[in-house]
């Protein structure tokens, strides 16, 4: 049998393996962490990360041929194929602080695969690392070998939360890079006999080793940088009066363009888009391309003005202050159906109100109260770091007030401010909310998600990102 090891299982790693165990059945999977609570939750009925799917499958092959244990050496040492998922955070200081990728958990990883390994093994990336990781990782696996070959291989993952498992069932493509050596394809072959049990060989894509380890940043980046078109494009709507959802529809109808990522919001979050981006300027900057590095930063600069001009929307349109006032927040994930809150753009906007002394109160239905208190408490990029190494508890915040309703959230409000794009917002009793709200009513719909003609007949005064503006608004400034 077959037996394959995942090191780390958060994100990717988890549902990754859990859908390999589900379609392999032949092949014996486990997934190890040094995290005993993380495990304790993925042998619990509580998993835990939130996925659509995930939980059947987890169950079905839970203890038949999926594994997860806190016996990480016991299990490397066991296997043929080793995937690692660790984190590999933004550095927070030293060479590359704030750009470049910190491969601290990758290279622990390594030296403890080749400190206990006693046969040959297949080392697959699964993280998204920068390019030429993988000959780091050859390199002190090589120098600590005792005899034993090992073959390295990059295998991204292109999954988006919300639809993981989904896109684990039919992918788009699976990448698979490996070194162009009889060694090197004999390890992609292997591999790719693993996928191919549920994926047609056609979408099964060999490269070598660095085109693998560039094309997960470059696919993140073009999908970022789409985002961040047309946002900065919403900024212009507004200005001139006209529609982005108008705009983007007929740029999308475009073939050559398409209608994905075209959808203007408050901004892009997720653990992998601003990672990745800024992972990317880094390498430039390392090999010299200071005008391909600024090009890619521009997109990072873009999301962040667009989160900016949120907060400042909201702000001036409330009479210049929002001391004082209750300000309903729905929605804190970064985006609906994952309770994930990395890098969402509900952190920077609640950071703006609240240092405009705003009182906040949230609800989202699958974020907890302490990982909301926890995300407002941190520092950025200390969300990529493990858990021990994270906060140990919030900041109090007397300001903030997390509910597990929307109409408690939005009781007494003065401001509404729809930052994560949940169905249930679309069908809210919004006259309901505006007769139990404090007068003038604002919304601001930061995913355009709501109907703003109806909602300005109940009588609430509306901005939505990238339409024509209320005419409260028109005279109000967009940028502090």
């Amino acid at each position: 049998m077959v037996k394959i090891c995942c090191i780390g299982a958060g994100y990717v790693g988890g549902p990754t393996m859990a859908v390999i165990a589900f379609k392999c059945p032949a092949i014996e999977v486990a997934v190890v962490d040094i995290s005993v609570a993380r495990i304790a939750a993925w042998n619990s009925d509580q998993l835990p990360i939130y996925e659509p799917g995930l939980e059947d499958i987890v169950t079905q092959c839970r203890g038949k041929n999926l594994f997860f244990s806190t016996e990480v050496e016991k299990h490397v040492s066991e296997a043929d194929i080793i995937f690692v998922s660790v984190n590999t955070p933004t550095k927070t200081r030293g060479l590359g602080a704030g750009k470049a990728a910190d491969l601290t958990y990758w290279e622990s990883a390594a030296r403890m695969i080749a400190d206990v390994s006693k046969n040959d093994k297949i080392v697959v990336e699964k993280s998204t690392v920068p390019v030429k990781t993988a000959e780091a990782i050859e390199k002190i696996l090589t120098h600590n070998s005792n005899g034993i070959k090992y073959q390295i291989l990059s295998n991204p993952e292109f999954l988006a939360e919300g639809t993981a498992i989904q896109d684990l069932f039919n992918p788009d493509r699976v990448l698979i890079g490996g070194r162009e050596t009889p060694g090197g394809q004999k390890a992609i072959q292997a591999l790719k006999e693993v996928y191919a049990h549920w994926v047609p060989e056609d979408r099964i894509i060999c490269t070598n080793l660095w085109s693998a380890e560039l094309s997960k940043l470059a696919a993140n980046a073009f999908l970022a940088q789409r985002i961040s078109s047309v946002n900065a494009m919403s900024a212009l709507c507004e200005a001139t009066g006209a529609d982005v959802t108008q705009v983007s529809h007929a740029v999308g109808k475009d073939t050559r363009v398409g209608s994905k990522f075209l959808n203007a919001s408050v901004g892009f979050g997720g653990s992998c888009f601003q990672k990745d981006i800024l992972s990317l300027v880094y390498i430039c900057e390392c090999n010299g391309l200071k005008e391909v590095a600024n090009y890619w930063k521009q997109v990072i600069q873009v999301n962040d003005y667009q989160k900016n001009r949120f907060v400042n929307r909201v702000v001036s349109s409330m009479f210049n202050t929002v001391s004082g006032k209750k300000i309903a927040i729905l929605g804190f994930a970064f985006k609906k159906d994952t309770g994930d809150t990395r890098e969402t753009p509900a952190i920077d906007v609640c950071k703006g109100l609240l240092g405009d002394n705003a009182n906040l109160s949230i609800y989202d239905p699958q974020v907890t109260e302490d990982q909301i208190r926890k995300d407002l408490s941190m520092r950025k990029f200390d969300w990529d770091n493990p858990i021990h190494l994270q906060p140990m508890s919030p900041t109090v915040m007397k300001q903030l007030n997390v509910v597990w309703d929307a109409y408690a959230a939005t009781k007494d409000a003065h401001g509404l401010c729809l930052l994560t794009e949940w169905d249930e917002f679309k069908t809210l009793d919004f006259k309901k909310i505006y007769d139990n709200m404090q007068k003038p009513a604002f919304v601001f719909d930061g995913r355009n998600i709501i109907d703003e003609q109806k909602l300005r007949e109940i009588g609430f005064i509306v901005y939505s990102i990238g339409k024509p503006l209320d005419g409260w608004l028109k005279d109000m400034p967009a940028v502090a």
